[in-house]
């Protein structure tokens, strides 16, 4: 689970604000070393502190590619999750007109009910896990419910292109349910963070390394590297965090379910 991670119960900011000041204290360090062995360096040594210098930045715009295209395709899975759950839950709806009748009007308030638990648990932080199990245990309940009266339905009518489409998009509806919850519990390994974040590290040490053996500090573009490093890395995590950070999943077509309910 997302929550036994050691990053994920802290908030994004507070990740990122670190991993700035890790970067410039860093920076800062490397700095210091290269001046220290600057007198005792060739031209050779500082020509080849360069190309690995280079070659660090190449890795690191790997990686930050790499771990941005995972975050974006968990988000965009997240965003598709909610589409269809929301499309299976309305034709379920839809197709309650095709119970008997004796039925209709008891299965329309379950899904109302469902429709509207499915709502709310939509907006709940995933850190909070009692609240979110307390809604899918009534979600499971209003499901078992629904199974209950499409099974007494296809007793009073067995024909497929009524309680039989019914029972169908029922059994779409629950589907849908799972791998939407299935989805939110898919995220960045953190190891590929935290890989992330050292080579950031890595990388600011190396370029105040650099700057220390060249003699110039170069204070304005190290701040404002480390500034775009951080404002990508905060990207990267609030994607990658479902109704936790500021880029949040739409969950305007569950809520429009909602009022047409």
């Amino acid at each position: 689970m997302p929550s036994t991670e050691l990053l994920y119960s802290v908030s994004s900011v507070t990740i990122a604000v670190v991993l700035f000041v890790a970067i410039v204290v860093f920076n800062e360090l490397g700095f210091r070393a290269g001046r220290f062995v600057q007198a005792n360096t060739d031209d050779e040594v500082k020509a080849m502190t360069g190309s690995i210098q280079g070659s660090i930045l190449g890795l690191l715009a790997l990686l930050l590619g790499f771990t941005f295209s995972m975050s974006m395709q968990r988000f965009d899975a997240r965003s598709m999750a909610v589409i269809d759950e929301a499309n299976a839950i309305g034709t379920t709806m839809l197709r309650v007109k095709l119970l008997p009748d004796e039925y209709r009007q008891q299965a329309s308030d379950l899904l109302h009910q469902y429709v509207v638990l499915r709502a709310e648990v939509g907006v709940i932080d995933l850190t909070h896990e009692a609240e979110r199990a307390a809604y899918n245990e009534r979600s499971v309940a209003v499901q078992n419910q629904l199974w209950d009266i499409v099974t007494k339905a296809t007793d009073a009518d067995p024909r497929p292109v009524t309680t039989g489409a019914f029972l169908n998009s029922l059994n779409d509806m629950i589907d849908a349910q799972g791998k939407r919850n299935a989805i939110l519990q898919q995220h960045v390994p953190e190891t590929i963070l935290l890989l992330l974040f050292f080579v950031f590290v890595v990388n600011g040490a190396m370029m105040g390394y650099s700057s220390g053996l060249s003699g110039k500090r170069m204070t304005v573009p190290i701040v404002l590297v480390s500034l775009l490093i951080t404002l990508i890395v905060f990207t990267i995590i609030d994607l990658d965090r479902p109704k936790r950070g500021l880029i949040q999943v739409d969950q305007s077509v569950m809520q429009s379910l909602e009022s047409a309910t």
